[in-house]
């Protein structure tokens, strides 16, 4: 079969890639992929914006394609898949009224407070002023975020008072555009981080395995958020009780609500949590798609076809799927950047090493880049994500970082500490 992904970053790179080691599928196109999708054996990247619905439907419909694969979240909150089911496509992506989840924080907050789901208390806020005077009756650290969509760098966990207020006044002031118009200030939760993906036909829902993310630029989760400087998986946090509750207290009752709605969501669901010290569950946020960069580490540990899982989603059998099958061990991915992301960054550097990280063992998934003239180039803020595989999570990050010693562009920028929390 021929299938379609839409999307140009590291996570489309490793569903291409993904999707590609099974003997069913013959062809991968990516819209508008990448340097790494341009070189990837059986794929070819088509030059077509994530936007442009009417040419992704007329390549898809040419090509035959069996599934088209929504990646990013901008494309699936402006109606990607209402438009290509309309004209006969197969889509494994929520609808727009689903993924609404993620493109705002204020339903999504609505719909877990119908659900039950535990989450953070949390108040929405369209105006400036009373967003500011709400602050000054508020314990610090709180957090503050931009109610739209904002590439991963719309929250701030602010420590001070003051670091809320800037925040409300840049949100407020355009920096995040339109998405920035509506805040949803939330108490400040603790614990350790998890994400959990699920797959769903908008009846079953089931998760794959737990990954732990990094979204601070800098070491020791200090600094601005990123869109995900690294992640591992499995994450210990979750353990088999926690996921049993995760699964009957946050997913089912996500999925029980949105249907409840009149929602079909076919998809991924994925759910942002906080684990705390207690082993409590709280949801943090949820998205409408595949993590970046926990697909990263958490597809190359799956053994199951993936295609067969997203047709059984798309097709709505999921209930009489076979349990997913993963390979023993861990795996790690460490995100190279270019220096000065999340701020500006310089882009037109050249990229060596490459073939001597795989040689490694390690797979190298390329997000921010462009093949130009047999050369890779960085062209954008993430530009590789490095994941090692290993029969422990050590092993992994250990395979990850030797294949990284191999990788060279100027100003290249990475955390060294990836999985800190769980080596302590």
């Amino acid at each position: 079969m021929k299938i379609v992904v839409v999307g140009s970053g590291g996570r489309e790179h490793t569903l291409a890639w993904a999707l590609l080691r099974s003997p069913q599928v013959s062809q991968v196109i990516c819209i508008p992929g990448n340097g790494g999708t341009a070189t990837l054996p059986h794929c070819h990247n088509l030059s077509l914006a994530e936007h442009d619905f009417a040419g992704i439907a007329q390549a898809a419909l040419e090509l035959g394609a069996a599934l088209v694969v929504i990646g990013p979240e901008q494309p699936l909150a402006l109606g990607i898949t209402d438009y290509l089911q309309a004209r006969g496509l197969k889509v494994f992506g929520p609808s727009q009224a689903g993924a609404q989840i993620e493109a705002s924080k204020a339903w999504s907050k609505a719909l877990m407070g119908e659900a039950g789901i535990p989450t953070a208390a949390a108040q929405v806020f369209t105006d400036r002023e009373a967003a500011l005077a709400y602050l000054q009756t508020q314990p610090v650290p709180i957090v503050i975020k931009a109610d739209g969509l904002a590439a991963g760098k719309g929250v701030t966990v602010a420590q001070s008072r003051e670091e809320a207020i800037q925040a409300v006044v840049d949100s407020f002031g355009g920096k995040f555009g339109e998405a920035g118009q509506q805040v949803v200030i939330e108490e400040y939760m603790t614990g350790q981080e998890a994400s959990v993906l699920a797959v769903t036909d908008g009846q079953t829902i089931r998760p794959l395995l737990p990954a732990q993310d990094h979204k601070a630029i800098g070491e020791g989760d200090r600094g601005p958020n990123t869109g995900g400087m690294g992640a591992y998986a499995p994450t210990p946090v979750v353990t088999p009780a926690i996921m049993a509750v995760i699964q009957t207290q946050v997913l089912e009752p996500a999925i029980a609500t949105l249907r409840g709605r009149g929602i079909d969501y076919r998809g991924i669901l994925y759910a942002g949590l906080m684990i705390t010290a207690a082993g409590q569950v709280r949801v943090v946020e949820f998205n409408c798609r595949f993590g970046d960069p926990e697909t990263q580490a958490v597809l190359p540990l799956l053994q199951t076809p993936l295609e067969e899982v997203m047709l059984a989603c798309v097709e709505g059998r999921l209930d009489q799927f076979p349990p997913l099958q993963w390979r023993s061990g861990s795996a790690a991915c460490v995100v190279l950047a270019a220096e000065g992301y999340p701020g500006p960054y310089p882009q037109g550097m050249v990229i060596t090493g490459l073939e001597a990280a795989a040689a490694q063992g390690a797979l190298v998934f390329q997000a921010g880049t462009r093949y130009q003239g047999n050369q890779t180039i960085a062209s954008g803020g993430r530009v590789l994500g490095v994941t090692g595989l290993g029969d422990s999570f050590p092993a992994a990050l250990a395979a990850a970082y030797g294949a990284i010693d191999r990788i060279h562009f100027d100003q290249l920028y990475y955390r060294r500490d990836i999985g800190h929390r769980v080596l302590g």
